[in-house]
């Protein structure tokens, strides 16, 4: 273990699981010897309104948010929330973009246009993008709820944590019902 604090920022839509995915990855640290420390915005989040989750872990960490430009991924559950926290990631982070598109009212009543830059976008900020498609990958594992762990799968291919951690907590957190899928879609995102 080092003792520099890394940061990860989990960017979505209220109902895309961010939350439970952002107190997972939480958990996961915490049972790989890290200290944790996590903060979460979801004021309009049951009504389709942006949810974000910072999880900063470290031998020791301070603050639970990350400044601008101190973010080493941002894993971005809907495509264009990814175009709100570019600012945020460090000039060699990475950026992980779950291709799916949940139009926010401005964009349904015909006020705006759904960004088509976002990858682009993306670009200009880092060289590091994984695109993935959760909701597809979860699907295949039995359920579309399962794409945050999709995300979090993919997103453990990018972190030095063994995997036994990960499952462990997947295990812990799901009802018995939920647990293969789970872990199912865990392992797609991984080796996606």
């Amino acid at each position: 273990m080092n003792n520099t604090t890394k940061s990860i920022l989990l960017a979505g839509v209220g109902g895309q699981g961010i939350l439970r995915a952002s107190d997972i990855l939480s958990w996961v640290m915490m049972e790989a010897g890290y200290d944790v420390k996590k903060s979460e915005v979801h004021g309009m989040a049951q009504r389709g309104g942006c949810v974000t989750s910072h999880v900063r872990y470290g031998e020791k960490v301070y603050s639970p948010i990350a400044k601008k430009e101190d973010v080493d991924v941002l894993l971005s559950f809907e495509k264009m929330e990814t175009l709100r926290y570019l600012d945020y990631l460090k000039h060699d982070g990475r950026v992980i973009i779950n291709d799916v598109e949940i139009y926010p009212p401005s964009i349904n009543l015909g006020e705006a246009e759904y960004p088509k830059t976002v990858f682009d976008e993306a670009r200009k900020h880092v060289d590091s993008i994984k695109v993935v498609k959760a909701e597809d990958l979860a699907v295949k594992a039995g359920n579309v709820k399962a794409a945050n762990t999709v995300m979090l799968g993919v997103l453990s291919g990018h972190l030095n944590i063994d995997v036994a951690h990960w499952e462990h907590v997947l295990r812990n957190s799901f009802p018995p019902k939920l647990i293969k899928v789970n872990l199912d879609a865990f392992n797609l995102g991984r080796t996606a």
